[in-house]
């Protein structure tokens, strides 16, 4: 039972199949420049001798990082620009990740080796608990205009490129417009303010203290809708225009 895929950085001879190595729990892969047998050889000058190895186990995988000065970063391309730092010279460090693309740096290249972890399992919520429920950490509404003013400030990173740059208040109107035709610069940029209050990233008007100045608020929305899951991929679906009527 194979517990881990490793798919290399691609090259001109096999970038239409890519080998796969398929490691088992317990298993282990040294990639590197100059590996022994078994191992995954990645032949480029700016890529250490041996360069790291990965280890499998049953729900996860870890990543020993053994060059002497080279940081890797282990993104997942899933989670609009999550990812972790590998320090050298660390071992085992362990990643979360299903689907993971460890990026080495190597001579003015960055090369990625994507790395297929398995299915995360999830505990089930039981019925029948005794007590008051939890109160959620964010009160999120999705059926309001403001996340949707949200969906639009996080879509450019849920689409693929973690540090894209943030929309303007106005590419995020003609965004909203199809579904939202009164969309306008004031009424978005008050949602922005209202998020701001909502998500706790300022006090209130009704505070005492009017409180600093958040400088970068769209950045601080994002980073914490994306880091906290409140947006994902599959709530773009609220920038959709409605479909049309079609007259009879």
């Amino acid at each position: 039972m194979y517990s881990i895929i490793v798919v290399p950085p691609p090259t001109t001879e096999d970038e239409p199949t890519r080998t796969q190595y398929r490691l088992a729990p317990g298993e282990r892969l040294v990639f590197g420049r100059s590996v022994p047998e078994g191992g995954l050889l990645i032949g480029h000058g700016g890529v250490s001798r041996r360069a790291g190895e990965i280890t499998a186990h049953g729900t996860f995988w870890a990543l020993s990082n053994l060059s002497a000065h080279q940081t890797y970063v282990v993104e997942n391309p899933e989670g609009a620009g999550e990812h972790i730092k590998v320090a050298p010279g660390r071992l085992e460090a362990p990643v979360p990740f299903e689907f993971s693309r460890i990026v080495l740096p190597a001579a003015g290249d960055l090369l990625p080796l994507e790395v297929w972890a398995p299915r995360h399992d999830y505990l089930r919520a039981e019925d029948g608990t005794d007590g008051e429920p939890t109160a959620p950490a964010f009160s999120v509404d999705r059926t309001k205009r403001y996340f949707a003013v949200l969906a639009a400030l996080c879509e450019p990173r849920l689409r693929g490129a973690p540090h894209a740059p943030l929309p303007t208040v106005e590419q995020v109107v003609e965004r909203l417009r199809p579904g939202w035709p009164a969309a306008s610069r004031t009424s978005v940029q008050w949602n922005i303010d209202y998020l701001a209050v909502k998500l706790r990233l300022k006090p209130g008007p009704e505070t005492a203290e009017a409180g600093t100045r958040l400088n970068g608020k769209k950045e601080s929305l994002v980073s914490m809708a994306l880091r906290f899951d409140l947006v994902r991929e599959d709530d773009l679906v609220v920038l959709a225009a409605p479909p049309r009527r079609v007259p009879r």
